[in-house]
């Protein structure tokens, strides 16, 4: 077993794996979230939050006020409801007391981290918190090395996955219904042949010797960055370092793509219905895509960020299937393949169980978001309410503690020769090929006359 694998789940049979622990919290949590939301309505507005936008002094982050209460507040809120995660430390590992202090360190540094990232500039470059919460782990653990307090905070990866269950609210298989055809094949046409593609193009081309590195960078690029970099780095057991590094190439990128693609599409003198399809398609994260949107004016904006939740329904699917491929190709030898119990055994306990939780939850808030009104009304309240701000500080958590691990030495391998830049800007360029060219034919002709119709004037 290799510790620096990111959920390498064991084989033996435990009572409530911390896999499971992160299905069970986070139906709670969303559960919960639906059932504060029901009965306090808007009251809940601000409880939970983050820090906020500053220009010139940081502590500018902490003054402003959303709702009823002080953001200083909401972050502490935020923090003690996410103690949750002590849970499995308590019925798991039985280190509840050293889990508390190390949760509360983690804790620390993901409020600089979050402070970090609402910087004016910063946020405009849309350079998330996840790559502040990152370099912050790595500098203390590259320095001084990983404080023997913070030990025993929860694993990014059990945070990570917890997170990937509460996204599953803001995954909303009715938003299918709005683009309908042309939004499907624009996000699920293209992404599947660019993400098979960049994975040959990587093993077979340049040879990269590490398939799940290839997998991660390919999966982050073709579907929508880090959340698709952690589901499908969890779903083939790729390196922590192999994860950080396809998440910093993809920020990278996002950054470069947000600003660029925008002043690109305007330059060819491509619409704003062609051009927002193209946006949602291509550009990584989704704040990015509705900066990137925006600049092109509301109607781009409204197709942008509605291709890219069509896309982001794919995340659980992707991971699904590469967590079997990766049970059938890579780690199942020769004389357990003829046992077909045994090879679907080796499925199961290899499968990442939070891909369940991320189903049910997405599940749950479609069927209630389509229908009724009172629904959709619901699941809005707990996805801002709730679900959506913890799932920011459990994904900054997370990578505050997988920074502290990393060291820099494990990042040489990964990089040698360049092979995963150039892996990332190849399957990019492929993927802006291909999503041009489909957002021309779907958005530009075949559909066209219905969705100028669907779209405000």
């Amino acid at each position: 077993m290799e510790p620096n694998r990111l959920s390498r789940p064991s084989v033996e049979k435990r009572f409530l794996s911390e896999d499971y622990w992160a299905v069970i919290l986070g139906i709670f949590i969303v559960a919960s979230a639906m059932i504060l939301s029901a009965g306090a309505g808007n009251d809940l507005v601000g409880w939970i939050n983050k820090p906020g936008e500053w220009v010139s002094s940081p502590a500018s982050s902490f003054a402003g006020v959303k709702g009823s209460v002080t953001v200083v507040t909401g972050t502490a809120v935020a923090i003690t409801v996410l103690g949750l995660v002590l849970v499995p430390h308590l019925f798991v590992k039985r280190q509840l007391f050293r889990g508390l202090i190390g949760y509360s360190g983690i804790a620390l540094l993901a409020v600089v981290a979050m402070v970090m990232s609402g910087q004016e500039v910063i946020k405009y470059y849309n350079l998330e918190y996840v790559l502040w919460a990152l370099l912050l782990g790595a500098l203390i653990g590259n320095t001084i090395g990983l404080p023997a307090w913070l030990m025993a905070a929860p694993s990014g990866e059990f945070l990570i996955k917890l997170g990937l269950v509460l996204l599953g609210m803001e995954v909303l298989m009715g938003k299918l219904v709005v683009l309908g055809l042309p939004g499907i094949l624009v996000a699920w046409v293209v992404t599947p042949i660019v993400l098979i593609s960049t994975f040959w193009f990587g093993t077979r081309v340049l040879g990269i010797q590490s398939p799940s590195l290839v997998m991660t960078i390919a999966a982050d690029m073709s579907v929508c960055g880090v959340s698709a970099a952690i589901a499908t780095g969890a779903a083939c057991r790729a390196k922590k370092e192999e994860l950080t590094l396809a998440i910093s190439l993809s920020l990278a990128f996002t950054a470069v793509m947000m600003v660029v693609m925008p002043v690109a599409i305007r330059f060819l003198g491509i619409d704003d219905i062609v051009g927002g399809a193209w946006l949602g398609g291509t550009i990584d994260s989704t704040g990015a895509v509705a900066a990137a949107g925006a600049a092109l004016g509301d109607r781009a904006l409204k197709i942008a960020t509605t291709v890219k939740m069509i896309q982001n329904i794919l995340i659980g699917v992707i991971a699904f299937a590469v967590s079997i491929y990766w049970a059938y190709r890579f780690d199942h030898g020769d004389e357990a393949s003829q046992d077909k119990r045994s090879f679907f055994g080796e499925i199961w306990a290899r499968f990442p169980k939070f891909v369940l939780g991320f189903l049910a939850v997405s599940i749950l808030a479609s069927v209630l978001d389509a229908t009724s009104e009172a629904g959709a009304v619901l699941v809005k309240q707990a996805i801002d309410m709730v679900t959506k701000e913890l799932r920011g500080w459990l994904f900054c958590m997370a990578f505050v503690r997988i920074g502290l691990d990393m060291r820099l030495e494990t990042l040489a391998p990964a990089l040698k020769g360049g092979k995963p830049m150039i892996l990332y800007v190849v399957g990019q360029a492929l993927n802006i090929a291909l999503t041009g060219a489909m957002a021309s034919l779907v958005f530009g002709w075949w559909f066209r006359e219905a969705i100028e119709q669907w779209l405000p004037k």
